[in-house]
Parts: structure tokens; sequence; C-alpha cells
């Protein structure tokens, strides 16, 4: 089958690899999209943590964002499955240890990440093998683009958890990129007050095309009372920024990841009594990212500028956009074509 791999920083093309037979436990999956995400684009560019600290190694197969059918099922598995149009968890925990025992397998230490770490093979491929235990059945009729957005989706519902807000709070969101619009449109469907902090006019336009109004550069931002600051950016000094922004005895979620190590004063912190949370993954929040865009509480669909085939993967990682695609952040992949 045909299959996207990266071999090297820089490097990457489509590649014909030996298509994945059902393991016990595990089943198939016949993808119908696969999302590329800035964690894609870091395995490209060889600037992610992971390469440098071994979890990670070349060839890697990317896509972590996905949704397809069930077409086989191994050993072991209901087969049920067979024909379900599903999503599945990026953090596949080994199922054994104290944290997989206690719903913690995003953190276990012999965990793989699909298409990032330890080298479970991502779904920019024909076909992609899951465990059956990770999969999330999508509703029947749900858009296929639906699905592969339910990963980022469920880091964006866990950052809105993080934040802890009842509805007429109000929320900072640093970022407007994919997981930060996401954040802001499930607060902003849970009653929260929402503002952006954005960079470019250009994506402060699309953040207020999706009726995201409260939307600043540094210089137009209010100076308001800010309940929680989520910083969903990839800047090294907004996680500095966030905790001076935030109200005292209010919280700052991390969940964005900056290329370079970023710093902040934990004195600002402590003489805050400022609650900070930091995310890793979206597993805990899959089921209600699902759950909210089948009720249509949120439509992340005008998130998505393209969809493109798998030949087309490489210029994307490498910055090569196309203009007429206009400012929506996220690119999907359909492997049929």
């Amino acid at each position: 089958m045909r299959a996207f791999v990266i071999t090297g920083p820089g490097r990457g093309a489509v590649r014909e690899v030996e298509p994945p037979r059902p393991r016990p436990g595990e089943v198939i999956v016949d993808v119908e999209r696969a999302g590329v995400c800035g964690t894609d684009v870091e395995l490209f560019t060889g600037e992610l943590a992971y390469l440098h600290t071994g979890e990670t190694t070349y060839p890697v197969r990317i896509g972590h964002e996905w949704s397809g059918v069930v077409g086989a099922a191994g050993e072991g598995v209901d087969q049920a499955w067979l024909g379900q149009r599903v999503t599945g968890d990026t953090m596949l925990g080994c199922g054994d240890c104290r944290r997989c025992h206690a719903g913690r397998h995003h953190l276990c230490a012999d965990r793989f990440e699909v298409g990032i770490r330890g080298g479970w093979p991502g779904a920019l491929a024909g076909q992609l093998p899951m465990l059956a235990r990770a999969l999330h059945a999508l509703p029947d009729g749900m858009d296929p683009a639906l699905g592969a957005l339910a990963e980022p989706g469920g880091n964006a519902m866990r950052a809105v958890r993080g934040a802890g807000l009842s509805p007429g709070d109000r929320m900072l969101v640093l970022g407007p990129g994919t997981i930060g619009l996401l954040v802001a449109q499930l607060a902003a469907a849970g009653g929260v007050e929402v503002h952006l902090l954005g960079e470019t006019g250009a994506s402060l336009r699309f953040a207020r095309s999706l009726g995201l109004d409260r939307a600043w550069t540094a210089r137009t931002l209010p100076p308001l009372r800010w309940d929680a600051v989520v910083d969903a950016s990839n800047a090294p000094g907004l996680p500095a920024r966030a905790l001076d922004l935030v109200e005292p005895g209010g919280r700052v979620v991390y969940i964005g990841l900056a290329g370079r190590p970023s710093t902040i004063d934990t004195r600002t912190a402590v003489l805050k009594d400022v609650t900070i949370v930091g995310l890793l993954g979206g597993s805990a929040g899959l089921a209600d990212a699902i759950k909210s865009y089948a009720a249509g509480e949120v439509d992340p669909r005008p998130l998505v500028a393209a969809t493109i085939g798998l030949d087309e993967v490489a210029g994307i990682l490498a910055g090569h956009r196309n203009p007429a695609w206009g400012d929506a952040p996220k690119v999907h992949v359909d492997p049929r074509r």
C-alpha cells in the first residue's frame, strides 16, 4: 500500500510499504481522512523533542488525527467493529502498568503514540493498524472530516476542562491555530466569554469569521480580568506572558509546545496563587469532543483549508501552501487519492 514516510530531517515521500495485518486485539482501519499537525511538521524538520531523546527515530510514518472504517479484526476483537466508522486514541499504553490501570495510559512510560512515538505507524497511508480498545465509534453519517478532527478536539476539550471556568467567566486563548480555535469554540459553546490573542491580521480575521469576534493583537489587547489563560501557541515567550496576564487565583493551561525551552518565573505563580495545568494528549477528551460535534454544539470543519492527496504532503510539511486555500489552519489528507 502507499504511505507517506519521513526518512530524515527535510526528507519525506510516498513509499510502497507492506500492508498491516491484525494481531490479537487489533483491527485494521481503511483510512478515509487524516490531519496534518504541527507535530508532523516538527518530525519533518527534525525539531521534535522525541527525536533528541530517542523516543522517536527515523523513518517515521506520520498521521495521528484520523478517521476511517474498520476493515479487518484480529483474534479476540468483537466482530461488531467490522464496517464501523471510527477514530482512535493517539496514546497507546501498555495496559499493565500502574498508570494505565489508573486511567493515565497517555503517560505510560512504554506507550506508543500513533505516528509519533515508538514506531507505531500513522494514518497517512491506505490502512492503519489500531488497538481495538483504543477505538472510538463515530455516529452514523458523521463526516470523515469531523472524525479526523476528534483528536485535536479532544486536546481542546481537556484544555477547556483544565481552565475550570463557569458560564460568564472570561478566558484568553493565546494562539489562534487549530487547537486554540477549538478551545475557543468549545469554551464559547459552554457560555464562557472567550478572547483570542494572535500575531497576524489574517489569523485574527479568520477567527472572527467563525464568530470569535474578540480577537486581538498584543497591541490591541484590552486590559481585562482573565479568569483563565490557555497557551495554545508555539511561541517560547508566551508561557511567561500567560502567567503575567492571568487573574490572581486563576488558572493557566499549557497545551502548546515551543521548539525551544520556555521559561516562567515561579515567583509570579506563587505570589498570584495561580493554578498551572499542563496537558499531554486528548485521550480523556475524545469521547466528549465527538459528542459535541455530533450534537452540533461545535462545527470545526471550517478550520480545514483543503483536503489533499498523499503526493502533496511533502510540500505542506515544507511550508508550501496554496494561497487560494485562504487562512484556515488545518490541512487534511485523503490517502485514497
